[in-house]
């Protein structure tokens, strides 16, 4: 009986084990549950899935003037009782508004070129001059505080006048008396470039240093991350900028330039839309003509989706012809189902020129005809189309089945 009662108690003490044993099972698929990303942050690019909607209103916020040139009213002042021999060109505020940085013109600055000096916003009192004479700053409009206002990023070479040799001083009688020279100010050395190159320097307007050292390609954008540890860029070689015709934007290759100098290339691709970052700072978007890419940007194996929406755009193209543009209905393709008519385009159908990423989920992209002509942008059909993005169901799917 004792040894029956054993066994009783040795298949009771079994099954406490067995069960303990599958909740422990459960425990570890739950773990393995627990890898599933819990925000798109975590999804590497070639997983995320999308839903595309054409003519969709206009991200909140976006002006057709993404950019506007702004003077703080106490700075101009400065500059016209002070400094008249100077020419404001343009103030870029901090992202606190307690300082700003002053970009302008002086008689010896090349044509399309400034220098920097930093200002208190309060009062317009001038702080420092924060570009040296042997920089001659371009892209005025790149010029760009980081979000957490820690550092400050611009694009500039070598300045063409520094190039030349100096003049030598007339020879001077000794028993004339001589005025005292004006005291220059004092920048620490400066590593200079015959192409355009991104610089960075801190919030002080100190540690002045290039970020990136690649003479012969010339940086002509850049965006800084959300998070202020990045920075993303277009590039191209000088035979590139040269041979891009004057009614087009210039294109580059997008760039991934950390802030301790390390660089990526993004795609041996050139695109003239303009890098934007996902608010998480995990990944950067750019379009080639109707294709959207999204690389990630945070990760040591990093990868990409290619995005082509030119079968959809030119489907709803036709439908905005038919609806705005009074145009007769076109046929179906027997080959792709859009509507087009046989061998031409809709009018309204135009590549990518611009994106907007306000929300991990929500990337914008609008398309148009965008050329400039005498210095001042000509642009048509401008619409706005939205993409949702999720993780890619299959991911999940596998998990399910565990």
């Amino acid at each position: 009986m004792r040894r029956e009662a054993w066994g009783v108690k040795l298949f009771a003490l079994l099954l406490i084990a067995s069960l303990a044993a599958g909740a422990g099972c459960k425990r570890g698929l739950l773990d393995k549950r627990s890898v599933v990303p819990r925000s798109l942050r975590d999804v590497p690019a070639q997983r995320l899935a999308y839903n595309f909607q054409a003519d969709a209103a206009a991200p909140a916020g976006v002006s057709d003037s993404p950019n506007p040139v702004t003077r703080l009213e106490a700075i101009q002042k400065d500059f016209d009782e002070r400094r008249k021999d100077d020419a404001l060109v343009r103030t870029v505020t901090s992202p606190d508004g307690q300082r700003a940085l002053a970009l302008y013109e002086t008689g010896d600055t090349e044509q399309n070129t400034f220098r920097i000096d930093m200002y208190a916003t309060a009062g317009g009192a001038f702080l420092r001059n924060v570009s040296p004479p042997e920089l001659a700053g371009v892209f005025a409009a790149t010029v760009a505080w980081s979000p957490d206002g820690n550092y400050i990023a611009f694009i500039a070479r070598r300045s063409g006048t520094q190039q030349e040799a100096a003049p030598q001083p007339p020879e001077i009688i000794p028993e004339a008396p001589q005025p005292s020279p004006p005291v220059s100010p004092v920048f620490a050395p400066v590593q200079t470039f015959s192409t355009e190159q991104i610089y960075i320097c801190n919030r002080d307007g100190f540690d002045l240093k290039p970020l990136t050292s690649r003479d012969g390609l010339i940086y002509f954008y850049l965006g800084w991350s959300p998070d202020s540890t990045a920075l993303v860029s277009l590039a191209c070689t000088e035979k590139e900028w040269n041979a891009r015709p004057a009614e087009l934007l210039p294109a580059g290759r997008p760039r991934l330039v950390n802030i301790n100098g390390q660089e990526r290339l993004l795609d041996d691709r050139s695109t003239d839309v303009l890098p934007v970052w996902s608010p998480d700072s995990s990944k950067v978007s750019t379009a080639f003509e109707t294709e959207v890419a999204i690389y990630d940007a945070v990760t040591d194996s990093p990868t990409n989706a290619r995005i082509s929406l030119r079968e959809p755009l030119i489907a709803a193209s036709a439908d905005y012809d038919e609806k705005n543009l009074k145009k007769k209905p076109a046929s179906k393709s027997a080959e792709t189902g859009s509507k087009q008519q046989a061998g031409a385009l809709p009018v309204s159908f135009n590549p990518v020129v611009r994106l907007n990423w306000p929300r991990p989920e929500t990337l914008y992209l609008e398309t148009g005809f965008l050329r400039i002509y005498a210095n001042e942008p000509v642009s048509n059909y401008l619409r706005w189309h939205k993409l949702d993005l999720s993780m890619q169901a299959t991911q999940l799917s596998f998990l399910r089945r565990m």
